[in-house]
């Protein structure tokens, strides 16, 4: 058994902005195992400035990860503790390698094509025409459920924007999230959040930033719109520190982006420790490529939840990997009509 690995940079076709910027490329990385005329493809779905593994020494802890393959997953797997983006990789490269196809790693309806996965429509920040343009682009391609990034423009055009979608579309007609990614201050969140109640959210990610405990606290047990952990998951590696950290916050909801929290052995444990404290989840692709997005839809379709989840990002790119994974009237389904076209 050998192993490689191999850098792709991911182009925006159009640069999609955030409250921590603007994005016009992403890195990832694939490891690519080879065993007995077989080839197992997995990736690693890193996200520079926010990925908990986002290290100098990260292109040499693939290196070395390749170099002792032969020891196994479960090995490679621990080594790898905290470098969770390279935990999902291994992964989804030992699920290839075992499999019949080499991109089916998670057998199910989903991947046969006679079922698929609800999920939001993601709207990216921007000047206020951009995002209301996305917005009716979304509501016309059949998403009963968008999600928009906040916190980069005047707080008061995006209770605008919310405003002219529910003068529209009433909460049985759209559900309507929001990220704002940490860009409220604690001292102005309750406010911010009471003025979001207003148009009938299904909740907020990460209002503010990951660390603040005791303000996060508060805002969970006070707060009129439910509230979605995200970032405050990265970096957590330790079974015991993750219980405590629900326990402490006690969100409404925890938000899965397996390539930030270890993976599918990662999101297992979040998924358990929420559900005994009766915390609610979904699950969200980080900006991989379609091999990443694969895996993770795959996976979450076994998972059997009930909310739309955050997997609909394979569009973004211009270079992206040609798969069956295809977008229509804001679900996710699996075409066996269409072949991988995986050439690095």
């Amino acid at each position: 058994m050998k192993a490689s690995y191999k850098k792709h940079i991911l182009e925006f076709k159009r640069p999609s902005g955030t409250s921590r910027g603007v994005l016009k490329t992403k890195e990832t990385w694939f490891i690519i195992i080879e065993h007995d005329g077989k080839r197992g493809i997995g990736e690693c779905g890193i996200l520079r400035g926010l990925s908990a593994d986002d290290r100098p020494d990260y292109e040499t802890q693939l290196h070395n990860t390749c170099q002792e393959i032969e020891k196994g997953l479960a090995y490679l797997y621990a080594k790898n503790r905290e470098f969770p983006s390279i935990q999902i990789g291994l992964e989804m490269a030992f699920k290839s390698l075992e499999s019949q196809a080499p991109f089916v790693l998670f057998p199910s309806e989903f991947t046969s094509g006679s079922a698929s996965i609800d999920i939001n429509g993601l709207i990216w920040m921007g000047d206020q025409d951009f995002m209301k343009q996305q917005i009716e682009d979304k509501i016309a391609s059949g998403f009963s459920c968008i999600k928009l990034k906040i916190g980069a423009i005047d707080f008061q055009t995006e209770l605008d924007i919310l405003k002219g979608i529910r003068h529209n579309f009433s909460e049985s007609d759209i559900e309507l999230r929001v990220d704002a990614n940490g860009a409220f201050k604690p001292s102005e969140a309750l406010e911010k959040l009471k003025q979001l109640s207003d148009f009938n959210l299904h909740s907020i990610e990460q209002p503010i930033q990951a660390g603040q405990f005791s303000e996060m606290a508060k805002l969970c047990e006070q707060t009129p719109l439910d509230i979605a952990l995200d970032e405050e998951l990265i970096g957590v590696f330790d079974d015991a520190k993750k219980e405590a950290l629900l326990h402490a916050i006690n969100p409404q909801y925890i938000i899965l982006k397996p390539s930030f929290i270890g993976g599918f052995k990662g999101s297992d444990t979040w998924i358990a420790l929420a559900q005994k404290q009766k915390i609610g989840w979904w699950i969200t692709s980080a900006l991989e490529s379609n091999v990443g997005l694969n895996a993770i839809a795959q996976y979450t379709y076994t998972k059997q939840s009930n909310l739309p989840q955050g997997l609909g990002t394979g569009g973004l790119f211009t270079n992206n990997i040609t798969s069956p994974l295809e977008v229509e009237q804001g679900r996710l389904h699996y075409n066996n009509n269409t072949n991988w076209d995986f050439k690095l």
